[in-house]
């Protein structure tokens, strides 16, 4: 098959080129490095034509409001070049719930991106998939100084962004789920356990102090950003620190 892979120079997307061409499909990275942009529309058309599959990889600059209109002008633009195209099947990442979590900006983002794609003319899939074990610095640095990083302790299940792209080109190279398909790690911790433990591999000896005021993952309730019966990858955590 053909796929055209949009964000497919990012982190995921370059891991997902690479795995449907290692399974023999034809896949073409773009970007707005190869003159692709989702916001004005350059590009697309010739980006979706003759594609078989569209997976959108793309994301927001920002976490904050201006993440909506990210979300809506892109998934508009796509969709339209992907149906003028003839694309049969149309695949995003997502994030597990990011229904349940209506206060950060970003999360009603991804699940306004997630209704544009289920509303659209196009076979879709949705991959969602909880916190990537490739963040856990950038989450670590939102509240340290010298001696401490404050963490809440909000549950989360980490995985590895290898694991995430095994399952975006394992689902974008299937039928269309026209639904969706959650994926997870294989272990449930709390962020400040997380952050422990992170540390300590680091050698770093700062001290993690529980504070459930601190960082984006403190206005999370319960449990919403683990699911025990999704998909399990097998990456654990400790081993892909080692």
């Amino acid at each position: 098959m053909k796929f055209a892979v949009i964000g497919g120079t990012g982190l995921i997307g370059s891991q997902v080129v690479n795995n449907l061409n290692a399974a023999g499909h034809e896949t073409v990275p773009h970007s707005k490095s190869t003159g692709v942009d989702v916001i004005s529309g350059r590009g697309l058309d010739e980006a979706a034509a003759g594609a078989d599959v569209v997976v959108n990889l793309t994301n927001s600059p920002t976490f904050d409001e201006a993440s909506l209109a990210f979300f809506q002008t892109s998934m508009d633009n796509l969709l339209a070049a992907a149906h003028k195209g003839g694309v049969g099947h149309f695949v995003i990442l997502s994030i597990v719930g990011t229904d349940q979590v209506p206060e950060l900006d970003y999360y009603r983002a991804k699940a306004l991106q997630e209704k544009i794609l289920a509303a659209g003319p196009i076979p879709y899939s949705i991959v969602r998939a909880t916190q990537f074990m490739d963040f856990m610095d950038a989450v670590l640095s939102w509240t340290a100084d010298a001696d401490t990083v404050r963490l809440p302790a909000t549950p989360i299940q980490p995985i590895a962004s290898k694991d995430v792209a095994d399952a975006v080109a394992e689902v974008a190279a299937g039928a269309p789920l026209n639904g969706i398909r959650n994926i997870a790690g294989p272990e449930v911790f709390t962020l400040d356990e997380l952050g422990r433990i992170t540390l300590s591999h680091k050698g770093d000896n700062r001290r993690v102090v529980t504070d459930p005021t601190a960082g984006m993952f403190a206005v999370v309730k319960g449990d919403v950003l683990t699911d025990k019966n999704a998909h399990l990858a097998p990456t654990r955590y400790t081993d892909w620190l080692a």
